[in-house]
């Protein structure tokens, strides 16, 4: 089935913001055994819109169309969908009703405005939008089902994934039982983990499992689509696929499905009855910011120390005399922690202290992490280089920080030789 994904709005096309929603869309499309043909983005111009949906309708079978469902003077969906299509608009009273008491939960009054969001083609299907005022809609223009949908992030995805995706999947006339199985990992490149994987696909014959990956450093997203007859059949399939995975990345593998890096160690640390207290140095307190805020955090995180100055590291959490001259040392940051510690009264303390190379222009800039967990009974440490930009290094002292302790947390050990850096 071929299919399109017309976005729309000047911000778009100017690159005034940048437009995420289409690779949000296009990805879960991907995850579900359906991908895009093609992509138009076009301002809001009526005769421009007009012209992308006449040929959407006549090289495409689908066309998701994002965003112009709004209230204001330059929301143009319905009006233009109408015209492609030969219609007329009318007033949807239904819609109206779940506008007017969208408004009245949230003790305000409809702006007249709104009304405009109301108005649909009259050959429209409606597509729920059960968190906004944008309603959605589907009518076929040409050869193609067109879908339009908010363009609010959230608004989006909720529709996409519960109502668009199972409409194009019967209308593809594809096994509608599918299943998406992830793991995140970090420390494994992409190209690395493919060759680890190498035949993984062929456990099962009949090639209903696909791999696939999805880089975004620091971490990366391995992904199993697996189809079947029905969910008992999926997971036949995905066992041995599954196991072989586990099996080959090991240790890298930091968490699966919706689990993430912070929320693993937010539960190690749950189960044991356990405190953290943390140290870090060039990060922007990021750290602290990925861990901090998840529901629970509050019975477990005692206390956060961040300062670009070692020296006002060692003050903060209570260490006497200057930080030793010359190269950061694991001995450093094993001080650190287990200052941090004592001071804090944790059971656990994180200390990620970072040395930047001077001048950004070399060709091998980078960065020396030097970081250490400590525990009343041992304390963990390790020292890496990584070599790129500042935000490299950042981002990649954030994540080492936060995999070590989720290794230490979990028994394993918390050095392994990673892709990102060099010795």
């Amino acid at each position: 089935m071929r299919i399109e994904v017309i976005c729309t709005g000047d911000e778009v096309l100017t690159g005034k913001i940048v437009n995420t929603n289409f690779s949000y869309i296009s990805q879960k499309l991907e995850d579900a055994g359906l991908s895009v043909q093609w992509e138009t983005t076009v301002g809001d111009d009526r005769e421009n819109l007009l012209l992308a949906f006449k040929l959407a309708g006549q090289r495409a079978d689908a066309v998701i169309v994002n965003g112009g469902l709004g209230p204001t003077i330059d929301d143009l969906s319905q009006e233009i969908a109408a015209r492609a299509a030969g219609v007329e608009l009318a007033l949807n009273e239904e819609w109206l009703t779940r506008m007017e008491e969208f408004f009245r939960r949230r003790s305000r009054v409809m702006p007249p405005n709104n009304k405009k969001q109301a108005m649909l083609p009259t050959t429209a299907e409606v597509i729920d939008n059960p968190i906004g005022t944008a309603c959605g809609f589907a009518l076929d223009i040409g050869r193609a089902r067109f879908f339009f949908t908010p363009g609010v992030p959230r608004e989006l995805r909720r529709m996409l994934e519960e109502q668009i995706v199972p409409r194009l999947l019967a209308k593809s006339g594809m096994q509608t039982a599918i299943l998406l199985k992830r793991f995140h990992s970090y420390g494994l490149g992409e190209s690395h983990v493919d060759a680890l994987l190498t035949g993984v696909e062929e456990l099962v014959p009949d090639g209903t499992v696909k791999l696939g990956f999805r880089a975004h450093y620091p971490q990366l997203e391995t992904k199993l689509t697996v189809r079947g007859t029905d969910m008992d059949d999926i997971r036949a399939k995905l066992a041995p696929v599954e196991r072989e995975v586990r099996k080959r990345l090991g240790n890298f593998i930091l968490g699966e499905d919706e689990q993430t890096l912070e929320g693993v160690i937010l539960t190690e640390l749950t189960a044991r009855q356990a405190s953290l207290a943390i140290v870090e140095t060039f990060t922007s307190g990021q750290i602290a910011a990925r861990f901090a805020h998840l529901p629970g955090a509050e019975k477990v995180f005692r206390r956060g120390v961040v300062a670009r100055d070692l020296a006002e590291i060692f003050a903060g959490v209570g260490l006497d005399g200057a930080p030793p001259a010359g190269e950061l040392t694991r001995e450093t940051a094993e001080a650190v922690a287990n200052a941090a510690r004592r001071r804090t009264g944790a059971t656990h303390a994180l200390a990620v202290l970072i040395e930047l190379d001077d001048g950004p222009d070399r060709i091998d800039f980078g960065g020396t992490i030097c970081l250490a967990i400590a525990t009343a009974e041992a304390t963990d440490s390790r020292r890496s280089r990584i070599l790129g930009g500042r935000e490299w290094v950042r981002l990649g002292a954030v994540e080492m920080g936060l995999d070590c302790l989720r290794r230490h947390l979990q028994g394993l050990p918390v050095y392994e030789r990673i892709d990102f850096e060099k010795t």
